[in-house]
């Protein structure tokens, strides 16, 4: 079984070392990069990948051309700020290893945790996210605007052992103003399929999502950054509604 360890890249110079060097043991590591001007490319060639450079057609259609741009039709799927812990490398490593036939299974899902505020997020939803990112390219394609996700045609097979290490922001203001990226592509997107925002989506659906990220699933004990992260998912949902009803009134709303 012959794997290709795929990365999309964007301005990750800070970021992309540990990215590759934590799959260097693939059969193959390919970095789509999409317009980096910071020197991500030059890294990733220093590093011994395979560069490919790329307009942006959006998440899922970059994820599928980056897909099909690899050697081979087994993908492992890797961001620019993920990590490939030991013990998931040790499991990827027994795949790689594994003889006999082509496995049946057509994607195999990591656990992934995530470091933020300083800390390690153990709940609010946040706790060992399950991600579907081992597939055969040939059975599986992603679909989605913002937060996309794998289609899979045919079996999944038991989750993978260790875990996808996950730093996503690089401060607090790149988590805010990535929020407000994710919200005007998400309303951009509902606005494309008629959806409108009423009063229940502007002044209960933000109440909802802390409460059910805070309190329901537990984020209260992570501490302070437990609260922040619910604040901010609620200040998300918020803005993704708000500039949904900014969009159906048109271009003239609010002007005199």
């Amino acid at each position: 079984m012959r794997i290709s360890a795929v990365i999309l890249a964007r301005d990750e110079v800070d970021r992309l070392q540990s990215a590759l060097e934590s799959v260097a043991f693939m059969d193959e590591v390919l970095v789509v990069d999409s317009g980096s001007t910071d020197g991500t490319r030059e890294l990733a060639r220093r590093l011994g990948a395979r560069v490919v450079e790329t307009d942006w057609p959006g998440y899922a259609a970059q994820r599928n051309r980056a897909a099909g741009l690899a050697a081979h039709d087994w993908v492992f799927m890797v961001d620019a700020d993920e990590r490939v812990d030991a013990g998931l490398r040790a499991a990827l490593e027994a795949l790689r290893a594994r003889p006999g036939e082509e496995p049946s299974e057509a994607a195999r899902a990591v656990r992934r945790t995530v470091f933020t505020l300083g800390r390690w997020i153990r709940h609010g939803g946040w706790g060992r996210e399950r991600r579907l990112r081992l597939y055969d390219r040939r059975r599986a394609r992603w679909a989605g605007d913002v937060h996309e996700w794998l289609e899979v045609t045919g079996p999944e097979g038991p989750d993978l052992s260790g875990h996808l290490e996950h730093r996503p922001f690089r401060s607090v203001l790149d988590h805010w103003q990535r929020l407000g990226r994710y919200a005007e592509l998400a309303a951009r997107s509902m606005h494309a399929e008629g959806r409108r925002a009423s009063w229940f989506d502007l002044w209960l659906r933000p109440g909802f999502r802390f409460v059910k990220m805070y309190l329901l699933r537990l984020g209260l004990l992570d501490g302070a950054a437990g609260f922040t992260l619910a604040r901010f998912e609620a200040a998300y949902v918020l803005a993704k509604y708000a500039r949904l009803r900014e969009l159906s009134q048109g271009p003239s709303a609010g002007q005199p």
